[in-house]
């Protein structure tokens, strides 16, 4: 048997959008189950989003602590951000995250996962890419606004993160999933079997 998602669409027969938001918005669908019987399903609409473990040459992981209203806590994180652009390569906005949120390049990138995060209630799709070889960005920084403003900046030990995660300490789960994913790939082919950076995403189609 192959482990493996697959594409699958089950009829809609009616749909709406009751809320739009800024960058978001909330659709329902009357959705056909297998039993012939119809259902209401809500979920947020999202435009998808990139993220980012930026791994130094002393194994560390550049890290951002910043607020997150809806959870209430200041919550240590990977750069990330939306896909504004319908089409956007996921990797140019991933370089643009990691210089605006850490002035900071990368010299090598790969695909480190892709994930849902709520599937069962948002359609949102992250892709997560390894940066390695880092150094200061050119140019002036970039001026941080709103929760940014109040962000910190630090690096912190991978081993050190991967013991937060599993104590309950550390929970964002673009963190979680990116530190762990690291880790198994160590632990198994190693860093040049990851994806090239611009390997197909057919959750988010982009523009080469």
């Amino acid at each position: 048997m192959t482990i493996k998602d697959t594409p699958a669409e089950w009829r809609v027969t009616a749909t709406e959008t009751p809320f739009r938001g800024n960058k978001t918005s909330v659709r329902t669908d009357e959705v056909v189950m297998p039993d012939g019987s119809v259902v209401r399903r809500d979920y947020q609409v999202h435009p998808g989003s990139v993220a980012v473990v930026a791994l130094d040459d002393e194994d560390r992981v550049l890290v951002l602590k910043q607020y997150r209203h809806p959870v209430r806590q200041k919550l240590w994180e990977i750069p990330a951000g939306l896909l504004d652009v319908p089409g956007e390569n996921p990797l140019r906005a991933a370089q643009r995250e990691l210089y605006e949120e850490a002035h900071v390049k990368a010299e090598e990138w790969n695909v480190l996962t892709d994930v849902y995060t709520t599937p069962g209630g948002c359609d949102e799709a992250v892709r997560i890419f390894l940066a390695r070889g880092l150094s200061e960005a050119d140019g002036e920084r970039f001026e941080a606004a709103e929760e940014e403003a109040d962000m910190e900046v630090a690096r912190v030990p991978l081993a050190e993160l991967a013991r937060g995660v599993l104590a309950g300490d550390l929970h964002n789960n673009c963190l979680v999933v990116g530190v762990l994913s690291v880790l198994a790939a160590r632990a198994g082919d190693g860093f040049d079997a990851l994806r090239p950076a611009e390997a197909p995403w057919p959750a988010r189609p982009f523009a080469s």
